[in-house]
């Protein structure tokens, strides 16, 4: 188990390697999972073990969200100056991310002709 959080960790770190000193335009968790990909690629007797503790840490998610919550808390003067205005915006921003995502979407659809139907 310590190994495959190791392994993880190594990819994680290993990205964020690459990514300053390469200035790819994709975050250092995203190679890392690259790395980790072509990891499994080279050893895939590997699988199982990363599958059980990755696993585990889902399960787990919740307790990753403390520190942040510790650092709402931590920051209460400064939400109920601009906490309305940070819920307005993530409000705003949250509807203008769907109507892009569903006029993509149906732009997107109307290319792509249904199964029924002769090209």
């Amino acid at each position: 188990m310590i190994g495959a959080i190791a392994l993880l960790c190594l990819c994680q770190l290993a990205g964020e390697i690459i990514h300053r000193l390469s200035g790819l335009p994709l975050p250092g968790p995203v190679i890392g999972m690259v790395l980790l990909l072509g990891w499994f690629a080279l050893m895939p007797r590997e699988r199982p073990t990363l599958s059980a503790v990755t696993g585990w840490l889902t399960a787990h998610l919740s307790i990753m969200f403390v520190p942040a919550a510790v650092g709402l808390v931590e920051q209460g003067p400064l939400l109920a100056r601009y906490g309305p205005a940070l819920v307005v915006a993530t409000m705003i921003s949250t509807l203008l991310t769907l109507i892009v995502a569903v006029t993509v979407f149906r732009l997107a659809a109307r290319r792509i002709p249904a199964k029924d139907e002769a090209p």
